[in-house]
């Protein structure tokens, strides 16, 4: 698995919230889910993403990703101040709190004030980090933005489709559909711009760095030493550790550890497997050393972590 499959290896939508809205102006959304990660694209019509430090204008085929836990805004306009609000668990209310779930309800996943409205968004919400990986999260802005010919976005007409239908097995459907349309556009997102990739991958290509990071991904729980990875590539310890360093921005075995601890941050999402079997699997010898890793570099146990991430 090469290093960006690794990154967008992640997504796992789980039950996540999906929904069609469809919106005549004046109209303002207040997002403050606190979810990790949303996605919406404008199918008809226009709206505007207002962040704290930029705002941007979307019009057809264009997507918004934005990376919680932080607020933000969607409007028809600039100027347009927020009438409407989502709260964390996707409850919708008005300034004074009064529930809008009912009074915008316009059918099958499809909520908005008015059904003839000249805008039609489809927005998709993990609503659990264990749904995401920490690295995909880690490795996107606060809000991005691609716009239609950026990327290729055939797959949201199905997810459009399709969240009109309550089939058997719809939800499960669904959630593989917006994996596929969030995978799409992180990939276009990344390939955009060389300088947006995380350092690790852009070194994927270097002649001496790329193999040795291959080697790693590839089995994260080896023993690994910076002498068994330099004889892996035929290369001398200092001539991998300098050449790693300069290209990833951190040695090598650096490196494996924070890898470790993402893959086991991952896997500790699992609540069928304990700690000891996260451990074996990212090259612990026991619990308790990846505890005391864990928290080193983490700041908080592994069970914290699984906790905060249920």
């Amino acid at each position: 698995m090469d290093t960006l499959s690794a990154l967008l290896d992640g997504p796992r939508a789980n039950g996540a919230f999906l929904l069609r809205s469809v919106l005549s102006a004046p109209w303002a959304l207040r997002v403050r889910d606190e979810a990790p990660l949303s996605i919406a694209v404008v199918v008809a019509g226009e709206a505007w993403v207002l962040g704290d430090d930029e705002h941007a204008r979307l019009g057809p085929g264009d997507v918004m990703i934005a990376r919680g836990p932080h607020p933000y805004t969607v409007a028809d306009a600039p100027g347009t101040p927020p009438n409407i609000f989502i709260e964390p668990g996707q409850h919708c209310v008005d300034a004074e709190g009064n529930s809008l779930e009912d009074v915008m309800t316009l059918g099958t996943r499809t909520w908005g004030n008015d059904i003839a409205g000249e805008t039609l968004l489809v927005t998709g919400t993990y609503e659990s980090t264990r749904a995401v990986s920490d690295r995909l999260l880690r490795s996107l802005p606060a809000t991005l933005v691609l716009r239609a010919d950026e990327w290729d976005g055939r797959l949201v007409d199905v997810l459009c489709e399709e969240m009109t239908r309550d089939e058997l097995g719809q939800e499960v459907y669904l959630d593989r559909l917006l994996d596929l349309v969030l995978i799409d556009a992180v990939r276009a997102w990344f390939a955009g711009d060389p300088a947006r990739t995380p350092a690790w991958h852009r070194a994927a290509r270097e002649p001496v760095v790329g193999p040795a990071l291959q080697l790693l991904e590839d089995d994260v729980a080896r023993s690994w030493t910076l002498d068994v990875l330099a004889r892996e590539i035929g290369v001398s310890r200092a001539a991998l550790a300098r050449r790693f360093t300069a290209a990833v921005g951190q040695p090598p075995m650096a490196y494996l550890t924070d890898l470790r601890l993402d893959v086991a941050a991952d896997l500790l999402r699992d609540p069928t497997m304990t700690i000891a079997a996260v451990a074996h699997r990212v090259g612990y010898g026991s619990a308790f050393a990846l505890s005391a890793a864990f928290k080193r570099v983490r700041g908080v146990s592994p069970s914290q972590h699984r906790v905060h991430a249920s």
